[in-house]
């Protein structure tokens, strides 16, 4: 390889050095290996990586940014393109696959020559054999869960078996559900459960059309595995749980009874992740009944137009619900619990009002707020720590760790204590009681005392994880000459300082690594001694930070040190083991620790966020679904107004039963509507997952469901359309939505022509109305609609009588200048014009362009005014207009109408003047009167 390839990082690549034999052993290996498109294969060269064939071109062209990374491995008739990856893009391939996409999994071989052997596979919901590499720097922001489907028919209604594993929190559930032609069912659980990978069987029933739940799980953004058939068994299930699952086998067989098709899928999850050949397993999962209905339901569109997950592409933290929401202070707990949380409102008025009762306690108590936030930054993972004692490889430092952990318990006790406002009984039931029954003699005292007396807590703030000598005999007479040999050393640093006439420590520095115990000086005092240094001393590494020497004496003694310290570590490897096995029984109580500090965290991290914004937050009022309304005043987007230079302004929503329980909303482009209608939808959601919202008074009726249409996203690379993901996003809605769901629909209709557009849209709105009775915020372009609220007043017509009103959000247009000035404030009554060419103006259209489009208006609205009407129509209000025309002459007219249009838009205004412009425009209308003569559609159009 050639020296001048760089990485990004900015360091050399490494270099595949490989004989022509190796090289051709190692092909021959390579070619042997099973086809899998998914796997991205890494082969341990030990200082590196290599990659090779397709995975290799994916990591020049994902990793790297060049094909330049890519070499031929051996002769160019059956040669592999290789691509070298250092430990550091090692370390960032990883992450990206495993936590970040969801197209790939990893496999990592061992091994040289033609022998290798797979070591390490991983996938984005089974993430166990990489956590090493993955958490050694970074927080676990998400527990990965697998989910597996298995669906069927029963009695001519379609039925979904479905299970799921967390393998970080040792946790499996079974669910079984009715479910439509869409999966919606499907799609809010993968959303609640925070999937990332999904099984299906490979050969479903015929009749079931696997395709809308592929899509449901693409937008999910969950990867899809696909298993074989026999693999979804349930014989001996009830045997193999036994072994893996905490506590009597009996409630297991009782709940293993009560499913039918989920037991095939909980067969399969349990041999997909070997959960049976790890002993590690046995005896720590728990088993639960999964309960659709137990949180509100969120779709994958509500979680992309609510902005709840972090985004890749996010400028800054505050641009997602869960960036901005995220003030939490432990290590990973909080994060992971609040990211549950956002997918899992609560529906439970008491559930809610408990969370916001505790909030409340923080915000009006600052000595609370602060105590709390000081004490749990010194509390480490204690899930993940518990997680890496029940691992093989396990050591003292996650005992030490949880150790100190728990000694921060009487400080949270003692402030939680000191609280004595409103919510002292809360405190005490929910966080004082579990914590005092935790500090029990019996439970931490049992694994303080053990920790105590076999670890050697002195030397850990030495980053020295040792059993104390006191704890076994053999350990002490090493210790006492390990002792000896440090005092040798230490009074050698003493008599090397005085020979070359530098201070202890602050010139002459002792240091262990990877050369033993060495002394190092900088570079300058290395010139005042150069001469002593290098007659006396023998110089091992020079570089920027220093000097690094060491002398025959030092050497003998670090020797005699590292070969001690060698038989004190395997003499106490026993020990170790000992004292990790005998920690690890102690996870269940962990546990419960853990779920009462993150959701303290959490809890410290929703008050936080509501006294730091500008404009601090208030406590909602919860109404059950079946009574109240949804009155937020002075509502903001809490995400909008973070944004630095946004002088944001609140407005209004009274979603009021009877009264304006649907509300239509026009005005024109960029003057507020998808933010105001977005931002009722977060602050709903913020609530009832027990937060404080953006408001100055807000009342909430509890929602089981938010479904929202929200700017339709092009699908091409799926081969759907704007228009057809916008119908499909619509159907989840008419077929999921109940009267106590909350609906956000933006701009619907648009992706086909107005009258189409407009036809469904109507009759979307009148299904909501009369069929669904949600609370509906419908904002569009569609001034018709507006004619739906006149229904109200008029006694002919069949109304529902949910409440229907209409509001605009205000621009105010300048009647000299005819300039567009945008209020941002939502306002009672319909748009009263539409401001479409103004917007173009302010997107600084050609002058040309905006003026025939004026003019063209102005001709279209003296129009419509004569327009002819039938008879029957004349007289109901907002009625759609009927017109006298044969299909023909509108189906030849309307060709004809959009061709014209086509050849205006298609004029080269930026490169004429504006008379130029008219005179051609004038012609291309000219040529289309002559066409209108003997067309009455057409003559109405121009």
């Amino acid at each position: 390889m050639d020296g001048d390839d760089f990485t990004p990082e900015g360091g050399k690549l490494p270099e595949l050095k490989l004989d022509a034999r190796q090289a051709q052993g190692f092909i021959s290996f390579f070619k042997r290996l099973p086809q899998d498109p998914r796997a991205v294969r890494l082969f341990d060269r030990r200082d590196y990586y290599t990659a090779h064939g397709e995975n290799a071109t994916f990591i020049a062209k994902t990793y790297y940014h060049t094909m330049s990374a890519l070499r031929q491995l051996g002769s160019s008739s059956d040669g592999i393109s290789s691509a070298c990856v250092s430990k550091a893009m090692f370390e960032t391939i990883t992450r990206n696959i495993l936590l970040e996409r969801t197209d790939r999994t990893l496999e990592l071989y061992e091994g040289s020559g033609s022998s290798w052997r797979l070591t390490k596979s991983g996938t984005p919901g089974n993430i166990g054999s990489f956590e090493d590499i993955l958490f050694a720097n970074n927080d676990m922001q998400d527990s990965p869960v697998i989910v597996a489907l298995f669906p069927m028919f029963r009695e001519s209604q379609l039925y979904v078996g479905l299970s799921f594993l967390d393998i970080t929190n040792r946790k499996l559930g079974l669910a079984e559900f009715p479910e439509d032609s869409r999966f919606t069912n499907v799609e809010s659980a993968l959303v609640a459960l925070g999937c990332r990978e999904c099984l299906l069987p490979a050969d479903c029933e015929k009749s079931i059309d696997l395709n809308p739940l592929q899509d449901a799980i693409t937008n999910c953004n969950v990867l899809l595995t696909v298993k074989k058939k026999a693999d979804f068994k349930s014989r001996d299930l009830a045997q193999d749980l036994g072994r893996i699952i905490r506590g009597s086998v009996v409630p297991v067989g009782d709940l293993l009874s009560q499913f039918d098709s989920a037991l095939g899928a909980l067969g399969a999850l349990l041999s997909y992740a070997e959960l049976l050949a790890d002993d590690t397993n046995y005896g720590s999962y728990t088993i639960e009944k999964y309960n659709l209905n137990r949180y509100m339901r969120l779709d994958s569109a509500a979680v992309r137009a609510l902005n709840i997950a972090e985004g890749k592409t996010d400028v800054n933290k505050n641009f997602s619900l869960f960036g901005l929401m995220n003030r939490t202070c432990t290590v990973g707990m909080g994060k992971r619990l609040l990211n549950r949380w956002l997918k899992q409102p609560l529906l439970d008025v008491n559930e809610i009002n408990n969370r916001l009762d505790m909030v409340q306690a923080i915000v009006e108590d600052p000595e609370l707020h602060q105590g709390l936030r000081q004490q749990l930054r010194r509390i480490s993972d204690i899930d993940r720590l518990t997680h890496s004692l029940r691992k093989k490889s396990a050591n003292l430092q996650p005992v030490v760790k949880l150790y100190q952990s728990c000694t921060r318990i009487p400080f949270i006790q003692s402030i939680l204590q000191e609280y004595n406002g409103q919510f002292s009984t809360l405190i005490r039931t929910k966080f004082l009681d579990p914590l005092e029954e935790w500090m029990t003699e019996n439970r931490f005292g049992r694994f303080a005392s053990l920790v105590e007396t076999a670890i050697d807590l002195g030397q850990v703030d030495n980053g020295q994880y040792r059993i104390s000598p006191l704890y076994s005999s053999d350990l002490g007479v090493l210790k006492d000459e390990l002792s000896v040999v440090e005092d040798h050393i230490n009074s050698l640093h003493m008599h090397t300082a005085s020979d070359l006439d530098l201070s202890v420590d602050k010139h002459l520095k002792l240091e262990k690594g990877p050369f033993g115990h060495v002394f190092r000086i900088s570079k300058k005092e290395e010139q005042k001694i150069r001469k002593k240094l290098t007659s006396n001393y023998i110089i091992i590494e020079t570089r920027k930070d220093g000097v690094k020497f060491t002398s025959s004496k030092l050497k003998k003694l670090g020797d005699q040190y590292q070969a001690l310290l060698s038989e004190y570590t395997s003499c106490q490897k026993k020990v170790v083991d000992d004292v990790v096995r005998v920690s690890g029984t102690f996870s269940e109580v962990f546990e419960n620790f853990a779920a009462v500090v993150s959701e303290l965290d959490v809890l410290q991290s929703f008050a936080d966020l509501a006294t730091s914004c500008p404009v601090p937050y208030v406590r909602p009022d919860i109404t059950a679904s079946d009574e109240g309304d949804i009155i937020l005043q002075g509502s903001r987007h809490p995400c909008l107004e973070a944004q630095d230079g946004v002088n944001f302004i609140p407005n209004d929503c009274t979603l009021v039963r009877g009264k304006s329980w649907f509300q239509i909303i026009t005005g024109p482009n960029m003057g507020g509507k998808s933010t105001f209608i977005r931002q009722v939808g977060v602050n709903v959601l913020m609530a009832q997952v027990g937060s404080f919202v953006p408001c100055n008074q807000a009342s909430i009726s509890v929602r089981d469901c938010i479904f929202a249409r929200v700017g339709a996203g092009d699908c091409q690379l799926r081969g759907v359309s704007t228009f057809m993901q916008e119908m499909l996003e619509t159907a989840s809605i008419l077929k999921g939505a109940s009267d106590k769901s909350l609906i956000i629909i933006d701009e619907l209709g648009r992706g086909t022509s107005t009258y189409d557009g407009f036809g469904l849209a109507w009759a979307i709105c009148e299904h909501l109305v009369e069929v669904t009775r949600a609370p509906t915020l419908f904002a569009t372009h569609f001034h018709e609609l507006t004619a739906l609220a006149h229904r109200n007043d008029d006694e002919h017509q069949h109304v529902s009588d949910i409440g229907i009103s209409n509001y605009h959000v205000g621009a105010h247009i300048d009647p000299s200048s005819r300039k567009l000035t945008m209020l941002y404030k939502v306002e009672p009554g319909a748009c009263d014009q539409s401001f479409g060419i103004h917007v173009a103006e302010f997107a600084n259209f050609p002058e040309a362009v905006v003026a025939l489009a004026k003019s063209k208006a102005a001709e279209l609205e003296d129009f419509s005014a004569t327009t002819t009407f039938s008879e029957d129509s004349k007289d109901e209000v907002g009625s759609k207009r009927k017109r006298i025309f044969s299909p023909d002459d509108v189906t030849r007219g309307a060709a004809r109408a959009r061709l014209f249009l086509e050849e205006l838009a298609a004029l080269p205004v930026d490169e004429m003047d504006g008379s130029k412009t008219m005179e051609m425009a004038a012609k291309l209308k000219a040529d289309l009167l002559k066409d209108a003569v003997d067309n009455p559609w057409l003559q109405q159009f121009v």
